[in-house]
């Protein structure tokens, strides 16, 4: 569990993982906070991982359970609000939330399977990978 005054240094420190193991998932460079216009009139957004080349996208998200093992139904909101902001981006981007790795002792399937389960009639064109940091592994949940 996330505590509440840590949680902008852990977002950061897994948006950083996230670059670099997208970078050698995809071969590709990626940088973080990039802006990217969107919506009509464009308006630029800043995107948490985005290709040198501007193909692929990403949004981190680095949310757990909670303690009690519930869904953290505000976090799952701000989820729902990047794949909002990613269907403005080009049909050919390739559009990714990434979410940690998070279980719980009470849960049969990780956050980001919960996620991609009950949320999946949001994600048209968006992948969904879940990043194991203690690992330092990529999964897809959904290509």
């Amino acid at each position: 569990m996330n505590i509440n005054n840590t949680n902008p240094i852990v977002g950061r420190q897994f948006q950083e993982l996230s670059k670099v193991l997208l970078s050698e998932y995809l071969n590709k460079k990626f940088n973080t906070d990039i802006a990217i216009p969107i919506g009509e009139p464009a308006k630029d957004h800043k995107f948490d991982c985005v290709s040198d080349d501007k193909q692929y996208v990403a949004e981190c998200k680095c949310y757990t359970w909670t303690e009690t093992g519930n869904t953290p139904s505000a976090k799952m909101g701000f989820v729902n609000e990047a794949v909002f902001y990613m269907n403005y981006l080009p049909d050919e981007t390739v559009k990714i939330i990434i979410m940690k790795k998070a279980t719980h002792d009470k849960k049969n399937e990780t956050l980001a399977e919960y996620y991609c389960r009950t949320y999946k009639h949001l994600l048209k064109g968006i992948k969904v990978l879940e990043i194991d940091a203690d690992n330092r592994t990529i999964k897809a949940i959904k290509d």
